[in-house]
């Protein structure tokens, strides 16, 4: 195949995945697609681990965040490890969010993450994510909704309602931004319409909805933009992005140092939770495999971890032409040219010179450009689970990522070549024998 074709075969199987993940738990769902395409078996949290040096796994908890290892075929002692998130911005439904107002059934939606709010008005929406069901013989089941046509609008309101709508004003998500789902319906048609469409899409009779977690996402699908194609346009760049890069680094690395990717959920939220980057999943795992093949004892786990390497993947702002002025003069990364190693002295980031050095080696040998990115001194910086997983395990840990415009927006832009470029300079990651530095 030639680089032309194999670049487009990766464009494509980017933008197939993006579509299919609207929600985090279809992105994990779609990861361990890949991931068993790949011969990864699947572990349960619940049961006795029996592993097996060179083998290949995968484990998930919460259905929205996934573990994946390749153990090494001799002795266990160290660990490359990636990591990123499943969640993003969203407006997610409340647990009761019918609304009747002037002949109109609407959701009530609250805001999930540091949503940026505009872009939502006007979009098809569709709605996606988890309900759990009580089936008609009585069992309980969770199954995945994607409703993919678009059963939702959020109008603006008319200039001439508002002639101040173009010099900015706040917008409120609870008296201006709950979606409009069908004139002339009641609260009872919303439990109608999800058994419809549970039915539809699993085939499956539906006794009671008894809970559900979903979310309206925009059903533009994913596009290539720009007169030679130098652009992706999505929804959930941030951070699928990343775990589709991860993933794809995995399963070409060959495996005989020790290598695991990590999708958290919950980044967005601050990741507090069971399977957030602040939460003992990884550690529980670690745990686990260092049980199984390492060094026995609490030493030999803080060994194992001080061995390794955690590479938070989580993308970073590129230099907005109609906002240059946004950027530090000397830190305006660029789409296409490369993966951005993201510094902050405050710890926003993990990155330290050490772990820096290490990455800028790392895109040497695998002739990629590579960028830096640090905020302006005078403007605060967001940050990812580089530091969070640093600070809950003690692992060196440097954060990188692909640059993108709009983070945050319903729909972002990013650079068509840097995928490429990070998952070479990953992939050379995990099969790098050696972590040291002089």
């Amino acid at each position: 195949m030639s680089d032309h074709a194999a670049d487009k075969a990766l464009e494509d199987r980017l933008l197939d995945f993006l579509q299919r993940s609207p929600s985090p738990w279809h992105a994990t769902a779609n990861l361990v697609a890949m991931l068993e395409a790949a011969g990864y078996r699947p572990l349960k949290e619940t049961d006795s681990w029996k592993l097996s040096p060179g083998e290949k796994y995968y484990v998930t908890r919460n259905d929205s965040a996934l573990i994946a290892f390749q153990l090494p075929a001799s002795s266990f002692e160290t660990l490359r490890m990636v990591g990123a998130h499943t969640d993003s911005p969203a407006l997610r439904l409340k647990p009761q969010p019918a609304i009747v107002n002037k002949g109109w059934l609407q959701l009530g939606v609250q805001v999930y993450g540091g949503a940026l709010l505009a872009p939502w008005f006007d979009r098809d929406l569709g709605l996606a994510g988890r309900v759990h069901v009580r089936r008609a013989d009585g069992r309980l089941q969770a199954v995945l909704l994607n409703v993919k046509e678009p059963v939702a609008i959020i109008p603006s309101l008319a200039i001439h309602m508002d002639r101040e709508a173009n010099n900015g004003r706040p917008l409120n998500p609870q008296t201006q931004m709950a979606p409009l789902l069908m004139q002339g319906g009641d609260a009872p048609d919303l439990d109608r319409l999800l058994k419809q469409w549970i039915e539809r899409e699993h085939g499956l009779e539906v006794a009671d909805i008894v809970d559900f977690e979903l979310g309206f996402y925009d059903v533009q699908p994913p596009s290539r933009v720009g007169v030679g194609g130098e652009m992706i346009a999505s929804a959930r760049l941030d951070n699928l992005l990343s775990c589709f890069i991860g993933i794809e680094a995995l399963l070409a690395c060959d495996g005989r140092q020790g290598a695991l990717f990590v999708a958290n959920d919950h980044e967005e939220v601050g990741s507090a939770s069971a399977c957030g980057a602040q939460g003992p999943f990884l550690a529980d795992v670690l745990r686990r495999l260092n049980a199984a093949l390492g060094e026995a004892g609490d030493e030999g786990f803080v060994r194992l971890i001080q061995r390794s390497l955690m590479i938070s993947c989580d993308n970073a702002h590129a230099v907005h032409p109609n906002f240059a002025d946004k950027h530090d003069a000397n830190h305006g990364p660029m789409l296409n040219a490369g993966p951005v190693i993201k510094v902050n002295a405050s710890q926003r980031y993990a990155t330290n010179s050490t772990t820096a050095a290490l990455f800028h080696d790392l895109c040497r040998e695998a002739d990629v450009p590579v960028q830096q990115f640090v905020t302006r001194a005078d403007m605060g910086c967001g940050s990812t689970i580089g530091p969070i997983t640093a600070t809950e395990l003690g692992v060196p840990t440097i954060d990188v990522g692909v640059p993108q415009f709009g983070m945050h927006s319903i729909r972002e832009t990013a650079g068509s070549r840097d995928p490429a470029y990070l998952i070479r300079a990953l992939t050379a990651f995990f099969d790098r024998p050696s972590l040291a530095i002089d």
